[in-house]
């Protein structure tokens, strides 16, 4: 019997051998990305760290020195959101009580929304204002601060905006749809029942009842007069006595001055720098954190790493030379 190896074993241990290398290949590789994961993680908690201690730093000397308190009223005013009232009253509390905030801006880029929200704001602010009469309020509009976020302007001793900004609509709306003939189309017989005459108040299934329309306007009219109300006290006999004033309409800043809704044009930094008096600002919303800052910044391009360093680990093809 012969000991020496035959063509197929040659081959086979080549295989072999080809497939060790490619093995310790891989886990090389492997290693120099663990490695390499390691000291992303490192850099990128390292980082978060120093944004903590910066921010921190930076915004304890900021509220040192004299400044403007700002306070942000961005996007749809409603319950949950950033521009809602468990957002905006604890941001304005703390501006007020800064002891070197000279004034209290809010910032405003808003179409509005939830009366019930504006009216909280609008409400508290007054009474903010009277615990601090040395801190004037600037209300200072953006591209937008209309309807509810004017409500909220309203309540400023002084309201700025763009000469471009959309400034006004002050009304109220409700609107919905009606599908009892779509369902009498398809076949479709519509069950309800209540025990209260009005329970079915607006049913979209059902065609709309003259009744219910009236009490909803009325409730829609209601709610309008508070609003103006609201206006009115804030604004007082700077309103021009234009018809139009209450109906709904929008303006542009220029023609908002006019209408006496706004008390001049401006911007953040001209409001700070020219009417306060004070250009440093200091921002009371609550912002992003620091851990936030850094995925917005920086998890596009970890995200993007991380996918082209397993690709190359999990899908190093072998070698069969």
């Amino acid at each position: 019997m012969s000991l020496e190896p035959t063509q197929t074993n040659k081959q086979e241990w080549k295989v072999i051998s080809q497939l060790v290398t490619s093995i310790q290949r891989e886990q090389k590789s492997a290693r120099r990305w663990g490695i390499f994961f390691k000291s992303l993680s490192f850099v990128f908690a390292f980082t978060v760290l120093a944004l903590l201690v910066s921010e921190d730093d930076a915004g304890a000397m900021a509220e040192s020195q004299d400044h403007v308190a700002v306070v942000d009223v961005f996007g749809p005013i409603m319950a949950g959101a950033e521009a809602s009232a468990e957002q905006i009253l604890p941001a304005l509390s703390e501006a007020f009580e800064a002891a070197n905030s000279k004034a209290v801006l809010l910032n405003i880029n808003s179409p509005g929304g939830s009366p019930v929200q504006a009216g909280i704001v609008f409400d508290e602010l007054q009474l903010m204002k009277l615990a601090y009469p040395n801190k004037p309020v600037y209300a200072v509009i953006a591209d937008v601060g209309a309807s509810g976020a004017y409500y909220i302007a309203a309540a400023a001793d002084f309201i700025y905006a763009d000469k471009a900004s959309t400034v006004g609509s002050i009304g109220v709306i409700s609107s919905g749809f009606g599908f009892d003939q779509l369902i009498a189309k398809l076949g479709v017989e519509r069950r309800t029942y209540t025990a209260g005459g009005n329970k079915d108040f607006l049913d979209p299934f059902v065609p709309e009842k003259a009744a219910h329309k009236a009490i909803f306007q009325d409730l829609l009219d209601d709610i309008h007069q508070q609003f103006i109300s609201q206006v009115e006290l804030g604004r007082g006999d700077r309103l021009s006595d234009d018809p139009g004033l209450y109906s709904g309409t929008v303006w542009h800043g220029q023609k908002a001055l006019e209408l006496g809704l706004i008390d001049g044009l401006g911007n953040l930094h001209s409001v700070a720098r020219d009417r306060v008096g004070v250009s440093k600002k200091v921002w009371y919303s609550a912002p992003k954190t620091a851990l936030e800052q850094v995925i917005d910044e920086l998890g596009a391009q970890t995200q993007s790493s991380i996918s082209w360093g397993l690709s190359q680990t999990l899908n190093q093809p072998l070698q069969l030379n």
